[in-house]
């Protein structure tokens, strides 16, 4: 059930970035076109692009982290045994979900302080792009949180307690491997 939640959010922000990327792209084309043919352009073009751009950044933060998608390196990691990586993992976890509460705090604190501040050319709140931070803290929580649940409960194998991939090309490889390997082997006819 938990999964079945956690996926259909994601899938609402992958819908949501799409959205975001195709109106960011028709703002700054559009006023590229407007400056270099009509001579004028939208000002609040660059302003309410630059506000997508930042919520288009930490919207994609969340859902890399639901699916384990940041780039990292596992040097150390994938060379110990399954009790020193679980360990790590579950400080790694810790320390991420502290790092998470610190951005809530900061982020809820901009967004009090940048409520009535309007912004320069569009006049919107300087609260909405602050709040940024708080849709990503609150929503980065409750992926490390249920991930922390899963690694104490011991539902995850030891090639999941590694929180990192070493590059795309090693992740893209993977998951190869993982389909390949899912296939009923056929023999020869």
């Amino acid at each position: 059930m938990i999964d079945k939640l956690a996926n259909a959010y994601c899938r609402l922000l992958d819908s949501l970035m799409a959205l975001l990327l195709a109106a960011m792209v028709v703002l700054v084309l559009g006023n590229v076109v407007l400056r270099y043919v009509f001579n004028s352009g939208l000002a609040m073009s660059e302003e309410l692009s630059r506000w997508m751009f930042v919520w288009l950044t930490f919207l994609g933060a969340i859902v890399a982290l639901h699916e384990r998608g940041h780039l990292g390196s596992d040097m150390l990691v994938s060379r110990l045994g399954v009790k020193a990586k679980r360990a790590l993992w579950v400080v790694g976890h810790v320390l991420m979900l502290y790092v998470t509460w610190l951005i809530f705090r900061g982020s809820l604190e901009q967004v009090k302080i940048n409520w009535d501040v309007e912004a320069p050319v569009s006049g919107l709140s300087m609260g909405i792009f602050y709040a940024t931070g708080l849709v990503f803290s609150v929503s980065a929580a409750m992926i490390l949180l249920r991930q922390l649940w899963q690694g104490l409960a011991g539902q995850l194998g030891a090639d999941e307690l590694v929180m990192v991939k070493e590059s795309e090309e090693a992740g893209e490889l993977e998951s190869l491997r993982t389909e390949l390997a899912r296939e009923p082997k056929q023999g020869p006819p």
